[in-house]
């Protein structure tokens, strides 16, 4: 064994430093074996006063020696000994550790002392060579007992990615349903069936197909999927923070439960795509979540408690959130930036509603006076933020909700004055007071109201519990179904299945009817 000197203004040997003359150049990879020796720090002689300070900047467990560093720094002294001594010394960084498939490598980086110079070095574990032109030599060693090797963040997503294609290859080999055949599948046979059918009239449900329960607290919203083979697809969003996916054409089983926000979730909606929700919370943010992983894609934060979330008919990458707040704003979800902002002076936004195109929309306020209806129904220009019109509606009620017609150019308004109004969206917005449906209850519950997909039926909710659905063309009442014990909030109407409605209620409960 050939013993080094290294001239730092101390001469300093140490048997475990050996130089061998046919090593390989300063830019080969030291490599580590299974069959490696002590992991220890091993000194030999060395002059006096040329003590060698060590620093534990890792977790590194002792070898066979079995020393045990001090928490900081710990002064290694001639006699192989820690001490708090003054003197020389150098400092050993461990720099890294990553794991292949047939070794594992550790490095260290070697500094010279404060006021001394050297240059950086990247040897083995413990220092093998030192001086003027000789060459690190290479040493089998192993990782330490209890040391997690470190795994380069590529390494790391390439195998996780090998893993879960791995794993996706072994369902679908074993025939094990996997989250895609769960959530994102084909269309279910119920679903299937009609896919191929030109739509017919809608028709009025009858009786109960099933009841879903699993919420804590009132249900505010259910909704189909949007995109037709998916339509076996219900989403439902909760005062009890938490939003649902369910198969509520046939299986009737919740495929995934969603806890992406702090407080109540106050209004939710599919994307086009049917691949993301998007959803408003009291805990003041916006959140696009993705339906497979549960993984949040965007959150936003709006700084007051949000009531309604829509997305632009056109651009479904921007959305407007209105709540507790004067103003409503518009939201570019690429960016995560506000795009617009459109200041209303009330005190919140109730609902929000776009127009075919998405150039005009409608928000509704809790703005009332007692002989004005000033801004309770406000027309906005979308890319403007000019208010069109404050002076739709001229009753003293306040609108909980609004639906689009699908075919015609109109909307309503569901009103406290337990009536749903009809309006043109045209300007200038006329209410058509010849024509109203009544015979449901509002009494300050949020009861949304909608149409069917051919634009025959207007479905609503009642805060009796049962679920109203009236003829759009003359306001007559088709049938009233006793749906629930407590206040019901939203009535969907299936997009492909003739007579299949979903309802929900105060008391955190979902049905569906055919």
């Amino acid at each position: 064994m050939t013993l080094t000197s290294l001239s730092w203004g101390h001469h300093v040997k140490m048997s475990s430093l050996v130089a061998y003359d046919d090593s390989d150049s300063e830019d080969d990879a030291v490599h580590q074996t299974d069959g490696a020796a002590s992991d220890s720090v091993h000194t030999g002689s060395c002059p006096e006063n040329a003590d060698v300070r060590v620093c534990n900047f890792s977790e590194v467990t002792p070898g066979p020696q079995s020393f045990t560093p001090e928490p900081d720094c710990a002064v290694l002294d001639n006699h192989g000994n820690f001490s708090d001594g003054k003197g020389s010394y150098l400092q050993v960084q461990e720099r890294k550790f990553y794991s292949d498939q047939t070794a594992q490598e550790r490095h260290f980086k070697v500094h010279a002392a404060p006021g001394k110079s050297s240059s950086p070095q990247t040897v083995p574990h413990v220092m093998q060579s030192f001086g003027a032109g000789l060459k690190p030599a290479k040493r089998h060693e192993t990782t330490p007992i209890g040391v997690r090797p470190y795994i380069p963040k590529r390494q790391r997503l390439a195998t996780s990615v090998e893993t879960t294609n791995s794993e996706c290859h072994t369902d679908k080999v074993q025939g094990n349903p996997t989250k895609e055949s769960q959530i994102l599948s084909e269309a279910s046979a119920r679903v299937k069936s009609y896919l191929s059918h030109k739509p017919g009239a809608a028709g009025v449900p009858r009786r109960l197909l099933m009841s879903l329960g699993g919420h804590q607290g009132p249900v505010n919203t259910v909704q189909w999927c949007p995109v037709p083979h998916l339509s076996h697809l219900m989403l439902s969003a909760s005062m009890d923070k938490t939003f649902k996916v369910w198969d509520a054409a046939e299986s009737g089983r919740c495929l995934r439960v969603y806890s992406c926000h702090s407080g109540a979730v106050r209004d939710a909606c599919w994307t086009p795509c049917g691949r993301h929700l998007l959803t408003g919370s009291f805990d003041n943010t916006a959140v696009i979540t993705d339906v497979e992983t549960g993984q949040q894609v965007v959150k936003l934060d709006n700084q007051f408690k949000v009531m309604c979330v829509v997305l632009h008919p056109s651009n479904p990458q921007v959305f407007l959130c209105g709540g507790y707040s004067s103003v409503v704003k518009a939201w570019d979800s690429r960016s995560c930036k506000v795009v617009n902002v459109y200041k209303a002076g009330i005190q919140q936004t109730l609902d929000i509603l776009f127009l075919r195109g998405g150039a005009d929309f409608i928000t509704s306020s809790d703005c009332v006076s007692r002989d004005s209806a000033d801004r309770t129904l406000i027309a906005w220009d979308f890319q403007t933020t000019a208010k069109i019109s404050n002076q739709i509606y001229h009753e003293r009620y306040t609108c909980p909700s609004l639906a689009l017609h699908p075919l015609e150019e109109s909307f309503v308004a569901q009103t406290n004055g337990n009536y749903i109004a009809v309006f043109s969206s045209q300007q200038p917005y006329r209410m058509n007071k010849r024509r109203r449906y009544e015979g449901h209850k509002v009494e300050g519950y949020a009861v949304r109201c909608e149409f069917s997909l051919d634009g025959t039926i207007l479905a609503s909710g009642s805060s009796t519990g049962s679920a109203h659905f009236y003829d759009y063309h003359n306001a007559r009442t088709l049938h009233t179904l006793c749906a629930h014990s407590q206040p019901c909030l939203c009535v969907s109407q299936h997009p492909v299945l003739p007579a299949t409605v979903a309802t929900c209620d105060w008391a955190g409960e979902i049905k569906v009817w055919h």
